[in-house]
């Protein structure tokens, strides 16, 4: 064993793996953007190729699809944090107290028990206008911050730029290193990789946008203030499998409860059960064209790439953790099952 390391540990070999340990110590910090950009880089490319049939420029057609695609997403983001704002404003300047009191008064008449309701409504207020002000510090802190971020967004930009441009010929380097008795495992991996990016965009971030959607246009015509943003929150809910469109609509459902708008409160909870049986029926029909992927992978990803990527993680955790299984069923069925 020891000749076999010798033979293999040659001094190009080890030079080789101090430079890519130093290298990764560079751009660890940035790591999480450079695979954001090749992720995203993935959905710019057909974009770019369709605008550079028409204009013949490749430069020109991937700016201009990366405009495509990356302009809703900004916008999305500030439309979230302004509304966000002046909802937690808007509630901070309010003095709801009578409100509740109202409520509360409202919902003990239907209790055998009695309660101190001007206790009860005094903890209530206290502790939103806790969470509301945390809340609303949270966005003031994560806008003033924003100017650390532009690094990160010139090398995502970057990112997606370079492999959307270059993409085929950073495989087809990659490529030269696999040795030639492994190139179909190398070129099935590749495909497999490509099927769990397709099954994870279009199962799961464009039923998310088909929930979100149905949400908005639903919370509106029930006439709920902020009928979009709900909608939007409740797209964003949709790609976590834990989660799901539940926690809006129980919301509503309970605020609709307590101020005495029973009609509306029955009518939105069931509107809820609707948006979430028609996810069990789109998702698995967009996804299974392209890739099996058990939930409990895409779970584990939701929940624990936001610790490992901040808030990138929702999309970069459940990608890692779909190719990783990807590559290893194709791993077992190419060598350990003779599934040549």
């Amino acid at each position: 064993m020891a000749v076999d390391i010798k033979e293999h540990l040659t001094p190009p070999i080890l030079l080789i793996i101090f430079l890519l340990i130093v290298s990764l110590m560079f751009i660890f910090p940035v790591l999480n953007m450079i695979i954001l950009g090749a992720i995203l880089a993935y959905a710019v490319r057909p974009i770019s190729f369709k605008i550079q049939s028409k204009l013949k420029y490749s430069s020109i057609s991937i700016l201009l699809a990366m405009v495509v695609v990356l302009i809703p997403l900004i916008l999305l983001v500030a439309y979230i944090v302004i509304e966000m704002s002046g909802m937690l404003s808007g509630f901070l300047a309010t003095n709801s107290s009578t409100d509740i009191n109202a409520a509360l008064s409202t919902l003990t008449t239907y209790l055998p028990w009695e309660f101190d309701i001007a206790s009860i409504s005094s903890t209530i207020n206290s502790s939103l206008h806790e969470i509301s002000s945390y809340a609303l510090n949270h966005l003031v802190k994560f806008a003033s911050s924003l100017m650390n971020l532009t690094l990160d967004l010139f090398i995502f930009v970057c990112s997606v730029f370079y492999f959307t441009r270059d993409g085929d010929k950073c495989l087809d380097f990659i490529k030269s290193f696999v040795p030639e008795d492994s190139q179909a495992f190398f070129d099935k991996t590749i495909q497999s990789v490509q099927d769990v990016l397709r099954s994870i965009f279009y199962g799961h971030f464009l039923t998310s946008v088909i929930i979100g959607i149905f949400a908005a246009i639903g919370y509106s015509l029930l006439g709920f203030p902020y009928g979009i943003f709900l909608g939007v929150i409740t797209g964003i809910l949709q790609l976590i499998p834990v989660f799901g469109p539940w926690p809006i609509y129980w919301i509503l459902f309970f605020t609709d409860l307590l101020s005495g708008n029973y009609p509306r409160a029955i009518t939105v909870l069931l509107f809820g059960f609707f948006l979430s049986t028609i996810d069990m029926y789109i998702r698995p029909a967009l996804s299974s064209h392209y890739a099996d992927i058990h939930p409990l992978i895409l779970l584990v990803g939701f929940l624990s790439g936001p610790l490992v990527y901040g808030i990138v993680g929702f999309i970069v955790g459940p990608l890692i953790l779909g190719i990783t299984y990807a590559v290893l069923d194709n791993y077992r069925k190419e060598y350990l099952m003779g599934d040549v």
